[in-house]
């Protein structure tokens, strides 16, 4: 990624164009040099760019140092992911470490033009990248409004003739650090065969994505993670999959775009078809081996219609379903998770991993990551903090088997199944180790099974129904306007959250800047004594 020019290296430019510090129609050259910061970037395929160079990075830095995970939160639109990096700029002084994740699960459900869906790739393609343009045009314009601010310090500092306050102006305007930061975006299964995943993938790149996570499923047979029914296909299908994402990367020269191979195997019973193998131990008889098989007997004879396998010296036919898909043999999802890993990586460039599971259990995935790195030795995994988990059920459940298999409880000690969720155990010991491992989940995770970035898939679905509900019960309920002012408003300014002044927050003030521009003392503003922004000036 280029360097940004400089404030100086901008004036020096254009001065010598307008050596009078102007344009023949009097557009004043400082003008232009804010419009040129406040571009960041020209085009969404130029952010795939820049942004699959910030994340290459942050792989190397993980590589040498597994505390350097990196994080994002599931966004179901642009103001959330522009909120969400905000805070993360306001909390941390950097973006870096932090990233968009954009979820078909959540397109599906809220951002699709047919109704809440859930998460079969049934929503209309287009949707995600229109998700993925909105989220960027979104992290732009915050780089513009803060960009308008310096500007307006700038402008101020000249105007009182402060020459300390000038060079200060001008350093923080140097030294801007982007909102936009990297989106991993999900595919789904690719929404159709390799060809129609290769043009989807292209849009999505042109949008900005510099990476792009892609599912072992069926695409006509897609479902979510969490959810059973799930089918897989055959290795090789999936690998030409990965090869069109590979190839979309290339052809629009994003040369080190990434892509997440993600293996929902672990869940998944059935496959839709049985692939050809033409050698033992290719990747079609690697897959075949796990099938789940009858023996062909007298009592059990081949029947018209029926398919055998050859398989260990005999034939056998394997257990088709009603719908015609194929049955895997119970308990053999962590072994295919661990060869679809494998086969990923080696066969089909991926980049990172990401294990879809059950439950948030660091030892399980860690075992299946370390016999992958004994193939791969720096196989990295995106790993999924699903809200779909109930994480204080499983990780009190899993403080509880340790004690018990320590001596240090009786197994009747604590309550089973919902009992363990009351708030009366939130302040027993119990509790606050569960509460502790919770804290440390991620860094767990990272250090022990590889996991490069660590993201929650539906945050900013959950955290709007919490919220509205909390919201509307004070509203409409006694509180009346104290409820808003109480859980809203005084929040707001207290954390310095920068949307309380709504009107900024949106443009208002970069409107004005622009009509100072072009019209000078003529320009009507928004933002005179009569706004009532102005009553948040102090804060």
């Amino acid at each position: 990624m280029s360097p940004r020019k400089t404030y100086a290296e901008h004036q020096q430019a254009l001065l010598a164009r307008y050596p009078s510090g102007q344009t023949s129609g009097g557009v004043a050259v400082d003008d232009i040099i804010q419009l040129k910061l406040q571009n960041t970037f020209n085009t969404h395929l130029d952010i795939a760019k820049a942004m699959s160079l910030v994340m290459r990075a942050d792989m190397a830095e993980y590589d040498l140092d597994s505390s350097k995970f990196t994080q994002s939160l599931g966004c179901w639109s642009g103001f959330h992911a522009q909120q969400m990096i905000k805070s993360v700029k306001r909390l941390r002084g950097t973006t870096k470490g932090a990233y968009v994740y954009l979820s078909g699960w959540m397109v599906a459900g809220l951002r699709n033009r047919w109704g809440h869906l859930p998460d079969q790739s049934m929503h209309e393609k287009t949707a995600v990248v229109e998700l993925i343009e909105e989220i960027y045009v979104s992290l732009r314009q915050a780089d513009e409004v803060a960009i308008n601010d310096l500007f307006k310090d700038l402008k101020a500092a000249r105007k009182a003739g402060d020459d300390v306050a000038e060079r200060a102006a001008i350093k923080a305007i140097d030294n801007f650090e982007t909102h936009v930061v990297p989106i991993i975006a999900d595919i789904d299964a690719g929404f159709g065969n390799e060809n129609a995943t290769y043009l989807l993938a292209k849009e999505m790149i042109k949008a900005g994505a510099c990476c792009l996570q892609i599912e072992n499923q069926v695409s006509d047979a897609k479902q979510c993670g969490h959810q059973d029914g799930k089918v897989t296909v055959p290795r090789e299908d999936f690998i030409e999959k990965l090869r069109a994402c590979r190839l979309a990367f290339e052809e629009l020269g994003v040369d080190e775009g990434v892509i997440v191979a993600r293996t929902d195997s672990l869940g998944a019973g059935l496959t839709q078809k049985v692939p050809v193998s033409k050698e033992p131990g290719d990747l079609a008889s690697q897959y075949i081996k796990w099938l789940k098989t009858e023996a062909i007997t007298p009592e059990n004879p081949i029947q018209e219609g029926e398919i055998a396998l050859f398989q260990g010296g005999q034939f056998v036919k394997p257990v088709r379903m009603p719908n015609g898909l194929f049955a895997f043999q119970d308990g053999t999802g962590r072994a295919r998770v661990v060869e679809d890993c494998i086969a990923s990586l080696t066969e089909g460039g991926a980049d990172l991993l990401w294990i879809e599971t059950d439950t948030p259990n660091v030892d399980e995935i860690a075992s299946m990551v370390n016999e992958v790195r004994a193939v791969v030795p720096n196989a990295k995994l995106t790993y999924n903090n699903s809200p779909s988990f109930n994480w204080t059920l499983n990780l009190r459940k899993q403080v509880i088997a340790q004690w018990v298999a320590e001596g240090k409880i009786a197994a009747d000690a604590y309550p089973d199944g919902a009992g363990l969720m009351s708030a009366e155990l939130d302040g027993t010991e119990l509790g606050q180790e569960s509460d502790r491992r919770l804290a440390a989940f991620q860094a767990d995770i990272s250090a022990r099974a590889g996991v490069f970035h660590n993201l929650i898939t539906l945050p900013t679905f959950h955290l709007t129904a919490k919220s509205m509900d909390e919201l509307s019960r004070g509203y409409f309920g006694p509180d009346r306007m104290k409820a808003y002012v109480n859980s809203v408003q005084r929040e707001e300014i207290r954390r310095g959250v920068s949307a309380v002044k709504h009107q900024h927050e949106v443009g208002s003030d970069l409107g004005d800047t622009f009509k100072e521009m072009v019209a000078g003392e003529r320009a009507l503003k928004a933002g005179g004594h009569g706004n009532t922004m102005n009553q948040f000036a102090a804060e």
